[in-house]
């Protein structure tokens, strides 16, 4: 199933990896691509923002593809999200995706689980957490999420989302691994909240 309409995320993901979106400039003029930006842990690291992407206070960019007509969820509401994942600063390598090329790096057997937590339980990262809460059922929403709202120290294996294929969990895990000054462990994520349903 494919979350977007049209081949976005191979568009924007080379786009996000080539420079070709124009990082937003920050208030103060500079030459550089980048600015600074507090963490929710201790002190931010150098980060690039995009135009056309909306800035939470958090950190938090994201961009609607499609609006939902549906319900937005609340805290302690199960949610049901359709989901792929990206390494940004690993090659733009995919660690969950849909529809994935025959003989690619991720083929699988065609069947990913989708994601179901109930917002505000922890049991995913604060990026995905957050990013659904300003959501409607039906809506199509990608984000990109700094290392500050995205996996802990020791990675996937307490949160998700959980890569769903042994080889997506290797490319992730690399890139979590890799020491602080060595690899952006932003990732970007294309979400599709595909049902909310009240705590009972």
């Amino acid at each position: 199933m494919r979350l977007l309409t049209e081949p976005l995320t191979r568009r924007m993901t080379a786009a996000l990896l080539m420079g070709a979106l124009s990082p937003r400039q920050p208030a103060v003029a500079s030459s550089s691509s980048t600015v600074r930006m507090e963490g929710l842990r201790g002190e931010g690291k150098a980060t690039t923002l995009y135009p056309d992407f909306s800035l939470s206070g958090t950190g938090l960019q994201f961009k609607d593809y499609k609006l939902g007509t549906g319900v937005t969820p609340g805290a302690s509401d199960r949610v049901l999200v359709d989901w792929t994942g990206v390494t940004v600063g690993y090659q733009g390598r995919y660690f969950e995706a849909r529809n994935k090329p025959k003989g690619g790096a991720f083929e699988g057997d065609g069947f990913l689980s989708y994601l179901s937590f109930a917002v505000g339980d922890g049991s995913v990262i604060p990026g995905v957490d957050e990013a659904v809460r300003g959501m409607k059922a039906g809506g199509i929403r990608r984000i990109v999420v700094p290392a500050e709202l995205g996996y802990p120290k020791d990675g996937f294996s307490r949160v998700g989302p959980k890569p769903s294929t042994f080889s997506g969990q290797r490319a992730l895990d690399f890139v979590l691994s890799s020491k602080e000054d060595l690899m952006d462990k932003t990732l970007m994520f294309d979400l599709k909240l595909v049902s909310v349903t009240p705590p009972k």
